[in-house]
């Protein structure tokens, strides 16, 4: 078994927020074939997929973000759910908006969901996947609970549905397969080195300058 966990805020207020774009994509996974409908159990809104033998449970927690820990760490111990089978997707204001990052691992980055789910499994050593939402220009608190912009949609939307792609792949492949395919222009480019000097031609040059100093004329 598997577990998708889409991090979010609930209720209707917060819908459609940069916070809540882990369930958006938890959404867009539900509204496939074979999907059953959410209900409520773990304190959140669970639904089952199959993907060929894989069973996969989606999941939104309907506690809030700072406490999304609780449902992740209820659900994996009632299915005995090895923490290395559970993906969590959220929010990043630290990334361009629509940019997508996998990891398997590492810090919480001041993602409060994040940090609680680290608090409740007591590791870190489960696979995310961040969706930029864009730098805030303003209090970072307040940036991540506006909705996005008209001229941001179709950008956030292209995201979600390939984040939905990566979490499948995750499934389907792993945490490396997903990393390789949707982790792209991840790395800053490597500098060139630059080829180490002759030894002799760079003597060759010392001698013709020593040979050019001794050589001119003294006033």
């Amino acid at each position: 078994m598997k577990v998708i966990v889409g991090l979010g805020n609930p209720g209707p207020k917060y819908a459609g927020t940069r916070h809540n774009v882990g369930f958006d994509v938890i959404d867009y996974l539900a509204a496939g074939p074979g999907c059953t409908p959410f209900r409520e159990k773990f304190e959140a809104f669970v639904s089952e997929m199959k993907d060929g033998a894989e069973q996969v449970l989606l999941v939104k927690p309907l506690t809030f973000m700072n406490l999304s820990g609780r449902a992740v760490r209820a659900i994996g111990d009632f299915y005995k759910v090895p923490v290395a089978d559970v993906l969590v997707i959220c929010d990043d204001f630290n990334l361009p908006l629509g940019k997508l990052r996998v990891r398997t691992k590492g810090s919480h980055g001041g993602q409060n969901g994040l940090r609680n789910i680290q608090e409740q499994l007591g590791t870190d050593a489960y696979a995310r996947l961040r969706i930029g939402v864009g730098e805030p220009t303003f209090d970072a608190v307040d940036h991540v609970l506006t909705k996005f912009k008209p001229g941001e949609r179709a950008a956030v939307e292209d995201a979600i549905a390939t984040a939905a792609q990566a979490a499948l792949l995750w499934v389907r492949q792993g945490a490396e397969a997903a990393m390789n395919r949707f982790n792209g222009g991840d790395e800053k480019p490597k500098k060139e080195k630059k080829p180490k000097p002759d030894e002799k031609t760079e003597q060759k040059k010392a001698d013709e300058k020593k040979s050019d100093t001794t050589d001119k004329p003294t006033a």
